[in-house]
Order: structure tokens, then C-alpha cells, then sequence
């Protein structure tokens, strides 16, 4: 593993504007396709090219005959449930009554709310003060980015109101899905996403059949959007996710969740013609505070001479 070059990271800020578009390319889907659908057909279509590249990198797929193949075919199945079939679907249904731009500032959120989840269940990742800290900053965030005080006002019976909490959800299942893959048995990383969407696809592609059926002829836009969600930044983006884990290393790549909510925010508003109220620019200053506080490493003291 060596030093970020150029190379690396022009490959990160390529993969934060790839998941920034993302929400875009919801919306443009929705026009036709139904959101467990949206969820459906992008995981598919990301399964059979996630498949593909791990084949022809010489990866395939993890081996079910042995016991820890079993076992990360286990964790896949989580993965594809939690990184997959339930956040692309809450985010889709979320979309329908939310700004791209808001489900994109949610986003920030995942990285913090890993920070508890790692306390319990990763061995070695303790919450320390500024941990603690930071992630009591960001969680005021996303107070504020829900915006309790409409929700009182309106019995939380609301409709934008549920679609903000379902954005939130998404978040929760992408900080169990970071976990899943911290605990997963080691093993091929391309081969382990390919499982995963597989299983993901195993899961969305019946439930979506059933609930919304075959889905219509697509406008221009909803497919292509659709398309865009599949390719880009849920294969294409796997792939770069995997090269940068292994030649920069994970902290690196942790800084793409500064990116995210800014470039869904920036797209949202130029293409969409989105509004940014203040309340959604004051959360998201305070996630990306607590964000970095909890990122933050201190300095060890030097030990008396």
C-alpha cells in the first residue's frame, strides 16, 4: 500500500461525483419505474457486471463448498440486504416526496452512525472522547436535518416526514452493511461484492415483481437514469471502491463521505432546480463537523524522558 498519488485521487473525487449523481439518477428513474423496482433492476444489472469483472479479474466467486465460503456467502447475504435491497428501496420511496438533495445529505450520516455499531460489535473500535464527541455533534445534525419540530407539528403522520426518516433508515442499513464487511470472514473483496449483489438481486428482484409487476415501457429518461444507477455507482464505483481499499487503504477512502451530500446538493440544485433551505445547510455543516471530529486522530504523548 502506498501514498495517495494523482492517480488515487482523481479515482475519489470521480467516486464521490459517481454516488453524488446517484440521486439524480432516482428521480429520473421514478418517472416510469415504481421505487422497489428502481431498487431491483439497479442491483440486477450491477450483478451480472459485478459477476462479470470478478471472473475476468480472476476472482469468481467465493467457494461454497468450504466452510468460510459458506460464511461469506452468509455475510453477502447481509450485505445485499442492508447495502443494497433495503437502502436502494427506502431511498427510491424516500425520493418520491423528498429533494435528491436531502437524501443525499442523509448520506453523511452513515459514517457516523458506524462509530456505535463498531463500539459493540468490532473488536479494537472503542468510542473514545472525541469520538464521542464528534458523533454527538453530527447526531444534533440530524435532528436538524429531520426537523423534529414540523414532525410534532403534524402528528408524524406526514408524508415528507416518513420519506426523511426513511432516508435516515437507508443510513442505518449502510452503517450495518459497513459492519457486516469489517466482520466478514477475509477473502477476495471483488468476489465478495459480486456475492453480495447477487444475493441482493435474489431478494429485490421477486419482491419487486410481486408489488409492482413487470414494469412499463421506460421514457428515455427513466431508463437511462436507471441504467446509470446500475453501472455507475453501484458496479463501476464497487470496482474503484475495491482498487482504492487496496492501494490507498480504508481511511483514504472514508474522506469520499465528505463528497457525497456536496455533489448530491450541487446536481440536485443545478439540474433539478432544487431549493436548499437553511435548515438542511445548518445539518449538514454540523454532520460533516462531527464527521471529521470523529475522524480526527490526536497526537500520542511522548513519554517522560
Amino acid at each position: 500500500m502506498t501514498r495517495p498519488g494523482l492517480f488515487q485521487w482523481s479515482i475519489l473525487l470521480t467516486l464521490g461525483m459517481i454516488w453524488g449523481a446517484s440521486f439524480l439518477g432516482v428521480e429520473k428513474a421514478l418517472e416510469s419505474f415504481a421505487p422497489v423496482s428502481v431498487a431491483a433492476i439497479r442491483i440486477a444489472v450491477a450483478a451480472v457486471i459485478l459477476t462479470i469483472a470478478s471472473y475476468l479479474m480472476g476472482s469468481g466467486l467465493p467457494d461454497w463448498r468450504s466452510a468460510t465460503g459458506r460464511r461469506i456467502w452468509l455475510f453477502a447475504f447481509g450485505m445485499g440486504l442492508f447495502s443494497n435491497a433495503i437502502p436502494f428501496t427506502l431511498l427510491s420511496w424516500g425520493q418520491q416526496h423528498v429533494t435528491s438533495g436531502y437524501a443525499g445529505i442523509t448520506m453523511a450520516v452513515v459514517p457516523l452512525l458506524v462509530l456505535p455499531l463498531s463500539h459493540f460489535l468490532i473488536p479494537g473500535m472503542r468510542l473514545t472522547r472525541i469520538k464521542t464527541l464528534g458523533f454527538s455533534i453530527g447526531f444534533v445534525g440530524v435532528v436538524v436535518l429531520i426537523g423534529p419540530g414540523k414532525i410534532l407539528e403534524s402528528g408524524g403522520g406526514d408524508t415528507e416526514n416518513i420519506a426523511r426518516i426513511a432516508c435516515i433508515i437507508a443510513s442505518c442499513c449502510y452503517a450495518i452493511g459497513s459492519v457486516l464487511t469489517r466482520l466478514a470472514p477475509r477473502g477476495d473483496a471483488m468476489a465478495f461484492s459480486a456475492a453480495a449483489l447477487i444475493m441482493g438481486t435474489l431478494v429485490a428482484l421477486p419482491v419487486a415483481l410481486v408489488t409492482d409487476g413487470l414494469p412499463p415501457s421506460p421514457t428515455l429518461p427513466a431508463l437511462l437514469g436507471q441504467l446509470y444507477l446500475g453501472i455507475f455507482p453501484t458496479a463501476l464505483a464497487t470496482i474503484m471502491l475495491v482498487y482504492l481499499v487496496k492501494t490507498a487503504g480504508p481511511p483514504f477512502l472514508s474522506l469520499v463521505n465528505y463528497q457525497v451530500p456536496v455533489w448530491a446538493v450541487i446536481i440536485g440544485m443545478m439540474v433539478l432546480d432544487e431549493a436548499l433551505p437553511g435548515q438542511f445547510i445548518w445539518a449538514l455543516g454540523l454532520i460533516l463537523l462531527g464527521l471529521a471530529i470523529s475522524q480526527a486522530r490526536l497526537p500520542r504523548a511522548k513519554p517522560a524522558p
